[in-house]
C-alpha cells in the first residue's frame, strides 16, 4: 500500500510533467509547425520517413499539438505520448542524426518526459483517472 503523502506528491508531480511538457511541446513546437501545415509551404519539411513532407509534416503537428494537449490535460494520456515518443525519437535518431549533441539535446529531453508519463500513466489528477472512477 502506497503512503497517502507520497502519492499525492507523486500525482502532482506528475501534473506538473504533463503540463510543462505538453504546453511546452505545444506552444514553443508544434503552433509553429501547425501554421506552416495551414499557411505555409509544407514542401520544405524534412522527409525521413519517405510519405513525402506534407504527410510528414500532418504526422508531427498531430503529435506536436493534439496529442501534447491529451497529454496536458491528462486524456488518453499513454497513447498520446507514444506518438510523441515516436515523434521525437525519428526527430533525434533520424532527422538530426548527424547533427551535434547540443543540437539534439531538447528532443532528448522531450523523448525522455514522454516516455516517463508513457511509463507511469497521467496520475490521479488527470481526466483519464476521472473518466475511470466515473465507469
Amino acid at each position: 500500500m502506497m503512503n497517502p503523502i507520497l502519492g499525492k506528491s507523486r500525482d502532482l508531480a506528475l501534473l506538473f510533467l504533463r503540463l510543462v511538457f505538453g504546453l511546452e511541446m505545444l506552444v514553443q513546437h508544434g503552433w509553429r509547425k501547425a501554421e506552416k501545415l495551414f499557411t505555409g509551404d509544407p514542401s520544405s519539411f524534412p522527409d525521413p520517413l519517405g510519405v513525402g513532407s506534407e504527410i510528414s509534416l500532418g504526422l508531427t503537428v498531430l503529435a506536436e499539438v493534439v496529442c501534447a494537449f491529451l497529454v496536458a490535460i491528462g486524456l488518453f494520456t499513454r497513447w498520446a505520448s507514444l506518438l510523441l515518443i515516436i515523434t521525437m525519437a525519428v526527430a533525434v535518431f533520424v532527422v538530426h542524426y548527424g547533427d551535434p549533441w547540443s543540437d539534439r539535446e531538447m528532443g532528448m529531453l522531450y523523448l525522455a518526459a514522454f516516455m516517463a508519463i508513457g511509463v507511469i500513466g497521467p496520475g490521479r489528477y488527470s481526466l483519464d483517472d476521472q473518466w475511470r472512477n466515473r465507469f
